[in-house]
């Protein structure tokens, strides 16, 4: 069974399957997730993958900010260091590009950026670079089983 359909089996638990999208096109990146989706870069939910101590976190946060590294050592005691496509890949399955902010091994500790809360539909990866799901941030929050909202990003510079 490939990813999405991990995913989409996950999501039948919250009777969210059916709102997986499917692309013909890639996906991969915020820029072009929003296109093919055809809204604002902002309204995509990128899931960033960092470890922190020898533990995996992920960050969800709206397409448009970025982390902000004093933020991030100040709440988790590091810098941050993203995690590689081997240790993504080996940890859940996922690739860059269709990373998911659930369907994840316990050991995952999930938080949502409150950049996320400034929407009505955010759209994270369903599982491969050509996906999508249309949430809502508290529904994203809850199928994740995020620990809690933090605000570790800021807004990209023009």
């Amino acid at each position: 069974m490939d990813r999405i359909e991990h995913v989409r089996k996950y999501l039948s638990g919250f009777q969210a399957e059916n709102r997986i999208i499917e692309f013909n096109v890639s996906s991969a990146t915020v820029e072009l997730a929003a296109k093919a989706l055809g809204c604002e870069p902002a309204h995509i939910a990128k899931t960033l993958a960092f470890m922190v101590k020898d533990q995996p976190v992920f960050i969800v946060a709206a397409g448009h900010v970025r982390i902000d590294n004093h933020q991030f050592k100040h709440l988790f005691g590091t810098k941050p260091t993203m995690m590689t496509s081997m240790e993504l890949e080996a940890l859940t399955g996922y690739q860059f590009g269709g990373v998911c902010p659930f369907d994840l091994p316990d050991s995952v500790h999930v938080y949502l950026d409150t950049s996320l809360r400034d929407f009505d539909t955010v759209y994270p990866a369903a599982g491969n670079a050509n996906s999508a799901v249309r949430l809502t941030p508290q529904e994203l929050f809850t199928f994740a089983h995020a620990l809690d909202w933090i605000q570790v990003c800021k807004t990209r510079e023009p």
